[in-house]
């Protein structure tokens, strides 16, 4: 019992403070939303001059209505209705007349005429200062990204009013990405309205920097400088000799760093291209090295992929988020299906006829393409894309990573080595490896390598299907969709060497690179031209590629 009445006179107190606590948080909503009311019945009668202390009272209450209420403010919509002077929202409607809706509430209040209700005035110095009081409540809110973005908007549009609350939070402040934009943002601002020293150590504090409106300033400085000095005709002091040298020197910093970024950009950019070109690519690598098949088809197997993408989310309109999920494996069965019966209905007959082959595949890709155009008509189809790969990831202010390119390496990578365990580690694996080395060899040993011929095919077809799944991401789906990658996989296959899975990977992230660097000097075109030539002169000196195939078929 004495245990028990310590416990209780030890809970009891904390008890209460946190029910007096709670009490008190509950009431502040509704102190402020009384507050806000009673400010809010003030505003059809308060004259202009008067309007900026009502403004800042209204920012004081801190209700989660102000922002609405300013925004509305500022857009010219925020009206009383002169028979109860109720604060609403009025917006022109077709009938020209006003859909009108209290602005506290929301509640909607129907149409009124023009005569009914009367525009409450405002003027550029009060929009900026409801612009400055909107910072200040962001500022202060919980949520670390809201600050955040606070802070990017006081970098572009800074007024008096925020600076001045940025210099006493920036010191409270507990998030390092929050608080180091803080001390940037009152860096810039001292560099644009400090004294010389104030403006050298603001310098000094943002060479660093990679904010787009940090380098803007300091070239927009620099300039300025420059100009002044120009129209006086005098000689640089020694505060503005150095001012112009520290100012030069933090531009260059600045760009060699976002120079450094911009490779980083070209070189993601380039490996995204590359996964494109090694899922294109890697089912015909498989294909060509086991029988020897130049396919014309393959890129139709792509355009089969893409199409399946199109019909399932046609399918389930209400299933988006997972329409690619479905569309991997069912896009792998169409193409691989297809390519299958291609093989057991054509390219079987054709065995040591390879300009035979290379005519009849390309009679079958315009077959697949007229019969697309005939069911889903010649204009090119747009495929949604699910929001899980929407967006990028930021990783500073000059460079990001857009999910769908992100998810696109990842998604190449895992199907490569998919492939790789399967040729490696399984009973299909080790028939294509043998057959591919020496056909009569594994015949004798009793392998089908009639079937190796059409599963591998298949496989390839399938792959080639998976890649169409890619493509639907990327750009629109229509007829001549494959055509645009046939010949960029080729390309991989024979620079890599034919039937070489690991020189399938090495030449498409290859290509991918040297494309995206090539593009921004000479154009697309042009790239697509260089890199032909080079890797025509690459095969004069290694005619069988990076990683030439070994066996007898190989010779």
């Amino acid at each position: 019992m004495r245990l028990l009445s310590k416990l209780l006179s030890t809970l009891l107190p904390i008890f209460a403070v946190c029910l007096l606590s709670f009490g008190s948080f509950a009431n502040t909503p509704t102190e402020s939303q009384d507050q806000l009311t009673e400010l809010m019945t003030q505003l059809p009668t308060t004259k202009l001059k008067q309007m900026p202390a009502l403004i800042t009272a209204i920012a004081e209450t801190k209700a989660p209505e102000v922002r609405s209420i300013f925004t509305t403010l500022m857009n010219g919509d925020l009206y009383y209705v002169k028979s109860g002077k109720t604060i609403v929202k009025a917006q022109k409607n077709l009938s020209k007349n006003y859909d009108v809706s209290n602005i506290l509430t929301g509640e909607s209040l129907g149409e009124m005429k023009k005569n009914k209700i009367k525009k409450i005035r405002t003027n550029n110095a009060l929009r900026g200062k409801m612009r400055g009081l909107l910072a200040q409540i962001d500022l202060t809110d919980a949520n670390e990204d809201i600050r955040l973005q606070a802070v990017k908007q006081l970098l572009d549009k800074p007024n008096t009013a925020s600076i001045t609350a940025l210099a006493t939070l920036v010191n409270t402040e507990k998030d390092e990405d929050v608080k180091e934009l803080m001390h940037v943002a009152l860096s810039v601002n001292s560099l644009k309205t400090g004294m010389i020293t104030e403006q050298l150590g603001a310098i000094e504090n943002l060479k660093g920097s990679l904010e787009p409106s940090v380098r803007n300033m300091m070239i927009k400085k620099l300039d300025d400088l420059t100009q002044q000095l120009a129209q006086q005709g005098t000689v640089k002091t020694a505060d503005q000799a150095a001012l112009a040298k520290a100012l030069t020197l933090a531009i260059d910093k600045i760009d060699e760093r976002r120079n450094i970024f911009e490779i980083i950009e070209n070189l993601f950019f380039g490996l995204s291209l590359g996964s494109v070109f090694l899922l294109a690519a890697i089912g015909l690598t498989i294909t060509f090295g086991v029988m020897g098949v130049i396919n014309m088809a393959h890129g139709e197997m792509m355009m089969l992929g893409a199409y399946t993408t199109y019909v399932i989310q046609q399918a389930f309109p209400g299933l988006i988020e997972y329409s690619l999920l479905m569309a991997i494996p069912a896009a792998f069965l169409v193409s691989g299906l297809v390519g299958v019966l291609i093989e057991r209905g054509v390219i079987r007959h054709l065995k040591g006829r390879p300009l035979e082959t290379l005519l009849a595949t390309f009679g079958i890709s315009l077959i697949l393409q007229q019969l697309v155009r005939t069911i889903f008509s010649p204009l090119n189809r747009q495929v949604s894309s699910p929001e899980w790969m929407s967006g990028s990831l930021e990783i500073n202010p000059v460079f990001a990573l857009t999910y769908n390119r992100l998810y696109i390496i990842i998604f190449s990578l895992m199907v490569f080595f998919a492939l790789m365990l399967i040729l490696k580690k399984t009973s299909l694996g080790l028939h294509v490896r043998a057959v591919s080395q020496d056909r009569d060899m594994a015949r004798a040993l009793s392998i089908k390598s009639n079937w190796v011929d059409a599963i591998t095919f298949g496989l390839g077809s399938g792959i080639a299907g998976v890649a169409g799944v890619v493509l639907s991401q990327l750009t629109n789906v229509g007829p001549n969709l494959g055509q645009a990658y046939i010949i960029d996989s080729f390309l991989v296959v024979v620079f890599g060497g034919v039937g070489n899975l690991w020189g399938t990977l090495v030449a498409a992230m290859s290509l991918g690179t040297i494309n995206k660097f090539l593009e921004p000097l000479t154009g697309s075109v042009l790239a697509n031209i260089i890199v032909l030539v080079g890797l025509v002169l690459f095969i004069q000196k290694r005619p069988k590629g990076l990683f030439p195939q070994k066996g007898r078929s190989a010779d």
